[in-house]
């Protein structure tokens, strides 16, 4: 598999910060690089973390199938998850996540026809205190009303959004 060089060049460093023998340990921040360039985890990624890993491809796939932000499918180019465990829920989370699928027109893990937004309901994201939560991709958004929802989704689709990050 031919990944960037950039990302070869991570993956080196991150198989050379292990002691021998604990490859296996960069199983899952690879496939989390691998993803965010790929944009979803493949059978062909599968079988590539696993040869540089020093793992069987069966291992990879079961590390996949515990970790909920490891994608089979692709994700738009905007993965916004929106959290309905029980301390968002009590101050609406279920009814932003209704008003995201209801605005964005597609329901749980699914994506816009332009493939820009992908959606996902989720359990806790560790915003007990600013529930209702949210992320976009790494980027956590705290205190969510639909309204507010409604503005970063404009800013997404407007090419305003400016990561956290940046």
């Amino acid at each position: 598999m031919i990944f960037s060089p950039a990302l070869e060049a991570r993956f080196e460093k991150l198989l050379k910060s292990y002691p021998p023998g604990r490859q296996r340990s960069a199983v899952v921040p690879m496939l989390l690089y691998a993803q965010d360039e790929i944009g979803h985890v493949s059978q062909q990624l599968i079988e590539e973390v696993a040869r540089r890993c020093g793992v069987t491809p069966l291992q990879v796939d079961e590390v996949i199938g515990y970790y909920s932000m490891l994608h089979r499918k692709p994700l738009g180019k905007y993965h916004v998850q929106v959290c309905t465990n029980i301390a968002c829920q009590v101050v609406g989370g279920e009814e932003l996540y209704d008003h995201a699928s209801k605005s964005l027109g597609i329901g749980n893990k699914q994506i816009t026809p332009d493939g820009l937004i992908s959606l996902e309901e989720v359990e806790c994201m560790g915003a007990c205190s600013w529930a209702p939560a949210i992320q976009i991709n790494y980027d956590f958004h705290h205190l969510v009303t639909p309204e507010r929802f409604d503005r970063l989704i404009q800013a997404l689709r407007d090419g305003t959004y400016a990561t956290k990050a940046s």
